[in-house]
């Protein structure tokens, strides 16, 4: 196992994770929380994310926050194992774009992780991380292969890892390379979104990045969302089948759908 990122806050990206979105297709399997909040193998499945960047090693998270954002906080405070976390709840809707770019006052490092708050991968995040910075690039995206790409879209790219084009999700079928939801961003980037205006990292943001040099950098670990009915409860049976009943820990909000 590669060593976590240092701690001195200077080198260790901070992370933002992206968790304010409206849920609307999952509303018919969990209707009384935001997505991030929804159960997953008996824990709130943004407690499965916060445990992955504890494990490697990060140490301050900001939680862009919208729908119901105040279930959010009050769920987990001010802190989660080692990770201290912030709030940054968006005063109107702004998009995945909009969103990240709010929160920049509260992300301090030079290159910043940022994570969709309603998709898994359990990639070694410190090595993806310490690649990003050897590569030099403005933006990395981690992608993995998915047997079906229909609900996604493609990801491609050339010889030389850099993403030249993604493939709408009508025009994608059968196996291939995705989005896995996790990017890291110099600052300087980020600061060219425009602030307090609503946008999406995946629509605006992403294909203006490729002509900057957008690395995709591949993973084989397992990826898994809960954007829909059906890939909610394919993440529950993931997660009971790789994590022992004696190590769930039981939902503090709501009821257990």
């Amino acid at each position: 196992m590669n060593p976590p990122l240092p701690s001195d806050s200077a080198k260790t990206p901070h992370v933002a994770i992206l968790c304010g979105g409206l849920g609307t297709r999952l509303r018919a399997a969990v209707a009384d929380r935001p997505k991030a909040l929804a159960s997953v193998a008996g824990r709130p499945f943004l407690v499965w994310l916060l445990d992955l960047l504890d494990l490697h090693g990060f140490s301050r998270v900001v939680l862009c926050t919208g729908f119901q954002a105040e279930k959010i906080e009050a769920e987990f405070g001010a802190s989660h194992k080692g990770l201290q976390l912030r709030y940054s709840a968006e005063p109107t809707l702004l998009g995945t774009g909009g969103a990240l770019r709010h929160a920049l006052p509260q992300l301090e490092s030079e290159n910043i992780l940022v994570v969709n708050g309603d998709s898994y991968c359990s990639a070694d995040l410190g090595l993806f991380c310490r690649d990003h910075v050897d590569s030099r690039a403005a933006a990395s995206m981690l992608i993995s292969q998915v047997a079906d790409s229909r609900r996604y879209g493609l990801v491609k790219l050339n010889s030389a890892g850099l993403i030249t084009a993604f493939q709408e999700k009508a025009a994608s079928t059968g196996p291939g390379w995705i989005n896995a939801g996790i990017y890291l961003a110099n600052r300087a980037l980020l600061r060219g979104i425009p602030p307090g205006q609503a946008c999406s990292l995946e629509r605006e943001i992403f294909p203006a990045w490729i002509k900057l040099g957008l690395r995709g950098v591949k993973s084989d670990c397992p990826f898994v969302d809960i954007g829909t009915p059906d890939s909610y409860a394919g993440a529950n049976r993931m997660f009971h089948s790789l994590i022992p009943q004696t190590q769930l820990q039981p939902l503090t909000i709501g009821d257990t759908p």
